[in-house]
């Protein structure tokens, strides 16, 4: 588990400060309240983040955050000092943040700081600037705020690293560069990837009004005009990294089953369909599948809503489990779902769900002393019709005949 290490003189502000972000973030937290008790700390353990007081009985000017960073640690100072000259000091120095502890809301941004942080760990971002000074003043920057970083001198550079690297989430791009400037720039990766898919943060000296213009025109993002405050550096990137997450949050909750986690029927009927399309143009075999829960609405009858729900999530995991992550696994409606198993043969495809209601029949939900077991009916579609719907009807068409028959059966063609 990641560890802080929170050095502070004042006990019960220490104290408070520790308990709020054990309550609210899985972390652990180790308190020093001066330089020689933080020391040992920071010689025992290895810590994601410390938390620095600047005023300390043994070291009164600061001198915890030159030791902290000459150690490698990455460190957020605390000060109830407001003094405007002594705070741009401290931020030119390689920390990540300077906060004022002046009340609750400080100690709220603190834990959105860290929140902020870890979340971080799993972002990519691509650095694009020819001027090598500013490009490792980014890099650093960024590697600070613990982003995974890749740092290049030109556009044509950053297209490779694209091509190679599906994984970024942002892009910091120059104006002024050779080969291909960063409106060009701007321009192809938009030809690629939406504002959905990736950032891009311009960062430029270019003042001119035109020039702003086209790099909004052509997608980007946000524009940061140079020389930056590192603040104000920071502010953006983790504003835009954000925002990026609250699209992606949102767009997983309107392509996800509430209950399951599976995909929902709305993302199943549009990219099974592309699948389908390209699958048929490439010769590639597939299979669908429907699968239902036998004698569901008994179920849900004898134990009520909240077990038959659980005999939903338990065949979903099994069902998770036993499919690849390339295939498309999708709760269609209440107790029937719909499996595409991509690039399949049919020999495969009925091996495969053939285990799968083994599992099923050999699971067992427990509920006040009562184990309760459940079977699943599946229609197997494995021969390609004309279109896309025509096969998931042929297979919704076996699955009725497979639950008329009795059920707990593989019905297929």
């Amino acid at each position: 588990m990641q560890k802080i290490l929170i050095v502070e003189d004042n006990k019960t502000l220490a104290k408070l400060i520790a308990k709020k972000i054990t309550s609210e973030i899985d972390i652990e937290v180790d308190v020093a309240y001066q330089l020689s008790e933080a020391k040992l700390f920071l010689k025992r353990y290895d810590y994601f983040l410390t938390l620095l007081d600047l005023n300390l009985p043994d070291a009164p000017n600061g001198e915890i955050v030159d030791y902290a960073l000459k150690n490698g640690n990455r460190v957020i100072v605390l000060s109830g000092n407001v003094d405007k000259e002594l705070r741009k000091t401290l931020l030119k120095k390689n920390i990540i943040d300077y906060v004022n502890k002046s009340g609750a809301n400080d100690i709220n941004y603190i834990i959105h700081s860290i929140r902020r942080l870890q979340k971080n760990q799993n972002h990519k971002i691509l650095v694009v600037d020819d001027s090598m000074i500013f490009r490792m003043f980014m890099k650093d920057t960024l590697e600070n705020l613990f982003f995974n970083v890749i740092a290049v001198a030109h556009g044509e550079e950053a297209i490779n690293i694209l091509e190679t690297n599906s994984d970024i989430s942002l892009v910091l791009t120059d104006y002024n560069m050779p080969v291909m400037d960063g409106v060009e720039l701007t321009s192809k990766i938009r030809q690629i990837y939406d504002k959905n898919e990736l950032s891009i943060i311009a960062v430029s000296s270019n003042e001119k009004d035109e020039i702003i213009a086209l790099f909004l025109k052509q997608g980007v993002n946000d524009y940061i005009k140079k020389p930056f405050s590192k603040e104000e550096f920071s502010c953006r990137v983790n504003n835009a990294i954000e925002a990026l997450e609250n699209i992606h949050l949102i767009t997983n909750y309107s392509n996800r089953d509430f209950l399951t986690g599976l995909y929902n029927r709305r993302y199943f009927l549009k990219n099974a369909k592309t699948y389908f399309d390209d699958a048929i143009c490439n010769g590639e075999n597939f299979a669908i599948a429907m699968i239902a829960i036998d004698h569901f609405k008994k179920i849900n009858d004898t134990y009520g809503h909240e077990i038959s729900d659980k005999v939903i999530v338990n065949f979903s995991e099994i069902l998770r489990i036993n499919t690849r992550q390339s295939d498309i696994v999708t709760r269609f409606t209440g107790e029937e779902f719909c499996v595409l198993l991509k690039n399949t043969n049919s020999r495969t495809a009925l091996s495969i769900l053939e285990e799968l209601k083994e599992k099923v029949e050999k699971s067992v939900i427990i509920c006040d002393n009562t184990n309760i077991k459940f079977t699943i009916s599946i229609g197997l579609a494995t021969q390609q019709e004309d279109s896309f719907q025509e096969n998931v009807n042929q297979a919704d068409m076996l699955l009725f005949e497979a639950k008329n028959s009795g059920g707990n059966k593989i019905n297929f063609n």
